[in-house]
C-alpha cells in the first residue's frame, strides 16, 4: 500500500470525528421520571424530570386529564444532564382513574418512568413507552409490565448508547487480540464496574459525576496512545498486565454507570433487584458488543488477507487515531463542565 495512503486513511478519519454533529455523545438516551407524591389530603406533589444537552432539552411534555400540569410550575431549572419540573397542587379531584400523556414521547426513543406514592402507604410504579405514550392511573395494571424490569431495558440501552465505554472495550479487543489475555481483561473490567456501580448506587461511593465522567474519557485516551505503538516497542504495563489496568479503569467507568442510573433514581421499595437488572442490562449490552466486534474483526482480517496492500499500518493507526480523537474531545468537555 503505498505510503501516502497510509497517512491518508487515518488523518481522514480524525478530521471526520471533529466534525460529528454535536449530537453523537455518549449517554445521550436517558429515560424521563414522574413523581407523584401525595403529602396531604388533596394535597400533592409532582416532580418531573427529562434528559437535556445543556439547555437544550428534549420536548417532552407531562400531561394530566384534570388538567392539573397546565398551569405554570411551582419551580423550574435546568441541572446538568436534565430539566426539572415541580408543581404543588390542590385539589379534591381523586389522581386514580385520571389519564397520563406525554406529548412528544412517540418522537423519541426514551422512557418515563412513573412513581405514584400515597398517604396511606400504597405505591403505583409504571414506565411510559414511545409506542404507548399515554396511560392510565390504577392501581394493579396487568397490562403494564413491572416498572423493575424497565431498569434491565435501561442498562441495555445504557451501554448500547454510551459510545465511550464501547471504544474503551473495542480499545481493549485491539491492543489486547483475540485470545486468553482478552477474557482476562474484560472479566477484570466487569467485575470492576460492577463492584463501584454497586457501592454509588447504595450510596456508599459518593464522586462528582462531571470528574468520573472526564476520568473516563482519560482513560480511553490512555488506550488510543497504547494502540500507536510500534509491536517492536518495550510492551507497556498495559500490554504485561491488561487485566490490572482494565480492572483499574473499570472502577471508573462503574461509578460513571452509577452516575446515570443516579439521573432516573432507584425505588425505594425494590432498589437492589432494579440495581441487578440494571448491572445485567450493561453486561448483556457489553457482551453483545463483544459478539459483534470479534466477529468485525475476524472478518476485516480475512478481507485484509486477500487484498493486495500492506494494510497493517492502516489498520493499527486508524482505529487508534479515531479513537483517540472522539475520546480527546470527551475529555476536553467534560473537563470544562468539572470546573464550571
Amino acid at each position: 500500500m503505498k505510503s501516502w495512503l497510509r497517512l491518508l486513511l487515518p488523518l481522514v478519519l480524525s478530521l471526520w470525528t471533529l466534525t460529528v454533529p454535536a449530537t453523537v455523545r455518549a449517554h445521550e438516551v436517558r429515560p424521563a421520571l414522574l413523581q407523584i407524591t401525595e403529602t396531604a389530603p388533596s394535597t400533592w406533589s409532582i416532580f418531573w424530570k427529562q434528559p437535556a444537552m445543556g439547555d437544550v432539552a428534549l420536548r417532552l411534555t407531562p400531561h394530566l386529564s384534570s388538567g392539573w400540569l397546565e398551569a405554570p410550575p411551582t419551580d423550574q431549572y435546568v441541572a446538568p444532564g436534565f430539566l426539572v419540573r415541580t408543581w404543588q397542587v390542590n385539589s379534591p379531584q381523586p389522581l386514580l382513574g385520571q389519564s397520563l400523556a406525554i406529548e412528544g414521547l412517540d418522537q423519541t426513543i426514551t422512557d418515563v418512568f412513573v412513581q405514584v406514592s400515597f398517604r396511606d402507604g400504597r405505591h403505583l410504579d409504571a414506565v411510559v413507552k414511545p409506542d404507548q405514550p399515554r396511560l392510565v392511573l390504577a392501581m394493579g395494571q396487568k397490562a403494564q409490565p413491572p416498572a423493575v424490569m424497565a431498569y434491565l431495558r435501561l442498562g441495555i440501552d445504557h451501554i448500547a448508547t454510551g459510545f465511550d465505554h464501547l471504544l474503551f472495550v473495542l480499545g481493549l479487543l485491539l491492543l489486547v487480540g483475540l485470545n486468553r489475555q482478552i477474557i482476562k481483561a474484560v472479566s477484570a473490567f466487569t467485575i470492576a464496574h460492577s463492584l463501584t456501580l454497586t457501592a454509588a448506587a447504595l450510596g456508599l461511593v459518593n464522586v462528582p459525576t462531571a470528574v468520573i465522567e472526564a476520568l473516563v474519557a482519560l482513560s480511553i485516551v490512555f488506550v488510543a496512545v497504547e494502540l500507536l505503538a510500534r509491536p517492536d516497542q518495550a510492551k507497556s504495563l498495559l500490554r504485561r498486565h491488561p487485566w490490572l489496568v482494565a480492572f483499574v479503569f473499570g472502577l471508573l467507568h462503574g461509578l460513571a454507570f452509577a452516575g446515570a442510573l443516579a439521573q432516573i433514581g432507584l425505588p425505594p421499595r425494590s432498589a437492589l433487584l432494579s440495581l441487578l437488572l440494571f448491572n445485567i442490562g450493561v453486561e448483556i449490552g457489553q457482551l453483545a458488543f463483544i459478539v459483534l466486534a470479534v466477529v468485525m474483526i475476524l472478518i476485516l482480517r480475512r478481507l485484509r488477507e486477500r487484498l493486495p496492500w500492506d494494510l497493517a499500518p492502516a489498520a493499527r493507526l486508524t482505529p487508534a487515531y479515531g479513537i483517540g480523537c472522539f475520546a480527546s474531545f470527551w475529555f476536553i468537555e467534560r473537563l470544562v463542565v468539572a470546573f464550571q
